[in-house]
């Protein structure tokens, strides 16, 4: 099953560096991703920028409209055809079907500010301990994922944020 993780960065090229970096792994087959984003929002800037990376699977398991949809509740981003309102509960509905909650929404929302970006990742096999030495000593926080209590606790220790 893929697992669907938000990662901030403390920079706003932060997830950028940690795709590059990730891909690499990917090469080696220490995990696999199916579908990813990444969200920057550089200093002065009055809202953030986001991109769906097309080129780390051959097929996005999400779709664009799907990521465009989510940085349009996340971030405020106007995006084409949607009327605010009954749409937006539906969507919601949508959305919960991935995990992602109004808690979820919060949670991104108040983390990814000015100065910051997040990567969006869905991924399957992931061979933790390469990919936390590959990270060591990366500034970065694990703000939100679909894993278990008991996965997610694993994933964290790996990456020294217990």
């Amino acid at each position: 099953m893929a697992s669907l993780t938000v990662w901030k960065f403390e920079t706003a090229d932060g997830a950028d560096q940690a795709l590059a970096k990730l891909q690499g792994l990917v090469k080696q087959q220490l995990l696999t991703i199916n579908d990813a984003a990444v969200v920057s929002w550089p200093q002065g800037n009055k809202k953030p920028k986001t991109r769906q990376v097309a080129s780390v699977a051959a097929a996005g398991a999400l779709s664009g409209a799907f990521w465009g949809m989510l940085f349009g509740l996340l971030f405020f981003i106007p995006f084409l055809g949607l009327a605010m309102g009954a749409a937006m509960g539906a969507l919601m509905g949508h959305f919960t079907d991935y995990g992602i909650s109004d808690e979820f929404i919060g949670e991104v929302r108040s983390q990814v500010v000015e100065g910051t970006s997040a990567l969006f990742l869905l991924t399957d096999q992931v061979t933790i301990d390469k990919v936390s030495e590959a990270f060591r000593g990366t500034k970065m926080t694990l703000i939100r994922s679909n894993l278990s209590a008991e996965q997610e606790a694993a994933l964290k220790q790996a990456f020294g944020q217990e």
